[in-house]
Parts: structure tokens; sequence; C-alpha cells
């Protein structure tokens, strides 16, 4: 018999796949939408109790440089890029594999999720993925901010 929990009543946790990634006893890289954001953070799990270790709010990229008139765009696909990029640098001492948990964000080829995976591997997280799943490069560089101010973010970064 299925517990009757409010967070699998209005479809925002599947316990049966949050207890296979609890089992691996991995970190795990959790990517979350909101309507504005791209929220990245790196969790480990003990004893069923989840500790954030590293924390990224694309929001943060406003500070590194990016345009204030293009503030609505923190939730694009070179946001996520560099919000991935952010945490990648954040959390430079963890050498340990970490696993994605996009929980029940969809699974699309070249999406912001997979964006942010690129950043934060390219960054130096150890993080297993497939290159075919990847946005490509040039659609990285043609998106709501030109490239000079993207490479002059990036660069803030490091």
């Amino acid at each position: 018999m299925k517990l009757d929990k409010k967070r699998r009543r209005e479809r925002k946790t599947n316990y049966n796949k949050r207890l296979k990634l609890l089992k691996r006893g991995y970190k795990r890289l959790i990517i979350r939408k909101s309507n504005k954001y791209i929220i990245l953070q790196i969790i480990k799990s003990e004893n069923a109790k989840d500790k954030i270790l590293c924390s990224v709010n694309s929001k943060e990229l406003l500070k590194l440089g990016w345009p204030e008139d293009k503030k609505g765009s923190l939730k694009s696909l070179i946001a996520a890029y560099l919000s991935g990029y952010l945490l990648g640098k954040r959390a430079k001492d963890m050498d340990e594999k970490i696993i994605l948990d996009i929980g029940l964000i969809p699974s699309t080829k070249g999406s912001r999720v997979y964006a942010a995976i690129k950043g934060a591997s390219e960054a130096g997280i150890n993080i297993d993925y497939n290159e075919k799943i990847m946005p490509d490069e040039e659609r990285l560089k043609a998106g709501k901010i030109d490239e000079e101010t993207f490479n002059k973010i990036k660069e803030t970064i490091k």
C-alpha cells in the first residue's frame, strides 16, 4: 500500500526515484527552475536528512555583470550555463562523483538543465553525462546577452 503523502498528491516528489538516488550514497546536484530563476544545489543525504553543501541562484549573476536590462532572462540557457559554472567554482574542493537529480523536470536534449550541467562540469565538478544531450556551443553563444558580456561574466567567476 502506498502512503498518501501530500507531495506525491501534488506531483512534486517521485518517492520511488528519490529512494533510488538516496540508496546510491552519492552527493546530488539538484537543479530546479522557478518562474524567474534557476536554482542549483549540491546536497548530501545523511540519515534521510538532506544537507545543502553548496547553492547558487541565477539571481547572483546580476552582481557579476549580468546586464540589468536583461534581468528577465535569468532562467535562459546562458544563465543556466553560467550558474552551473559558478556552482562548479564554488564547489571546487569536492572531488567525489556527483549524480544528477532533476526531480520532475522533463529530460529534454539541449535544455537549460543540461546547460547547467555543462557549466558545472567545465568548472570542475565530477559528473557523468552524455555529450549528445548537451546544448551546442552556438546555442550558448547566441542567447540573450552578447558574447563579450558572456566572456566577461565567465572571467569574473574565476
